[in-house]
């Protein structure tokens, strides 16, 4: 099997003597694998995956940083197809259950398991996997990879063969771009699949180029010229759907505004996704305000300093937000504050003053009393039972 289409494997794992074990003694290519990288943590793993999207994840249940069961988490959430096997001790048993609720496909003790379990596995995937890949979708999986590394902060590559796609201009035959950025949740179809269906009927939209972004976003790049094609595609889809939604940045003429339109509207989608809140009809001031909050957590910003920031009284600023996002400043604030403490304690070894510090609340001390009072409990005890539940199995 030639090397580009090999089945990619990551092994992540804080034990050398396992890596390399595994490394070495399995017969990847009897299976048409290659292992591409291996970690010694769990956040390396978490970015090596970012950059390489491997099919297959072998992964330890306990290693620093971040353990299996939350980075197979994270695995899924982003790329459901992938299958995982967790690598796990006696001890472990309880955590690879809950590995296997999250979607793993099986686990294996470090300590007793034969080499036919593990390739009896392999040979299992690669018959799925077979399924999956299509030769036609490598050019759009890469660049699927290269952007999710950027928007992440792990890779500087996307841009640049978002350049050579457009012989390093944002325009057609001298035409400003569009970015659509699509979401098909629940739409029982992709949107590569929705689009190849219009095509039958308009050629023109073999112009545009689709990057997906995880299982159910799709970015969609057309010459201006498609406007009114495209956004009548997206309606009538939406009349077979009604869960279909997108938002859309136009008038791109330079790299630098492609470049920006992308992060834009990732940016937009990631807040949509934690506070549950649409920004498509939001003023632009409102839409600067939440998206300083959103990108410095730490900051203590208040109405009158947020308000001045883009350009508003405190008064308009304060009757333009509630009417926008449908809370108060102050509730939005609350309730921000909070969700990011939940998170921080619930999946991360932070110190408490640490998160007090990325939350804005001050020191340690401050925090706790704030914690307690929004929620009627310490945040160690939240921490503690957070971890008994995860441990529980049904």
């Amino acid at each position: 099997m030639d090397t580009a289409k090999r089945i990619k494997v990551l092994i992540a794992d804080d034990e050398s003597i396992v890596r390399k074990g595994l490394r070495s003694t399995v017969a990847w290519e009897k299976f048409g694998m290659e292992v591409i990288a291996d970690a010694p943590n769990g956040q390396k793993a978490w970015e090596a995956f970012l950059e390489h999207r491997p099919e297959i994840v072998i992964t330890d249940i306990v290693m620093p940083e971040m353990d299996g069961i939350e980075l197979s988490r994270k695995i899924k959430e982003m790329a459901a197809k992938t299958k995982i096997i967790l690598l796990s001790c006696h001890r472990d048993f309880e955590y690879a259950q809950q590995g296997i609720q999250l979607g793993a496909s099986g686990y294996l003790l470090k300590t007793a398991f034969e080499d036919e379990e593990l390739e009896d596995m392999l040979k299992k995937f690669q018959q799925e996997l077979s399924v999956y890949a299509p030769p036609s979708l490598k050019d759009e999986e890469r660049m699927e990879t290269l952007l999710f590394a950027w928007l992440n902060g792990h890779s500087c590559k996307f841009p640049e063969e978002l350049e050579k796609l457009h012989g390093g201009q944002s325009h057609v035959n001298g035409q400003p771009l569009l970015i659509y950025l699509i979401r098909t949740a629940e739409c029982g179809a992709s949107w590569t699949e929705l689009l190849q269906e219009a095509e039958k009927n308009d050629r023109s939209m073999r112009e545009g180029t689709i990057i997906p972004y995880g299982e159910e976003y799709y970015y969609w790049i057309v010459p201006d010229t498609l406007r009114g094609s495209a956004d009548s595609l997206l309606v009538e889809s939406k009349s077979k759907c009604s869960q279909l939604k997108w938002t859309r940045k136009e008038s791109l003429v330079h790299s630098d505004d492609l470049k920006q339109a992308f992060q834009n509207l990732h940016k937009e989608a990631e807040l949509e996704k934690l506070y549950g809140i649409s920004v498509n009809h939001w003023p632009d001031p409102i839409w600067k305000a939440v998206n300083l909050l959103y990108a410095n957590p730490a900051a203590d910003w208040s109405a009158s300093e947020l308000a001045e920031e883009v350009g508003l009284s405190r008064s308009h600023f304060s009757i333009l937000f509630k009417k926008a996002v449908g809370d108060s400043f102050i509730a939005f604030q609350y309730k921000r504050k909070l969700r990011l403490a939940y998170g921080l304690l619930r999946d991360t070894h932070l110190t408490m003053q640490e998160i007090a510090e990325r939350t804005g609340l001050g020191d340690s001390k401050y925090f706790s009393k704030w914690f307690k009072r929004c929620t009627g409990q310490t945040p160690s005890h939240y921490r503690s039972q957070q971890k008994d539940e995860g441990s529980r199995t049904d």
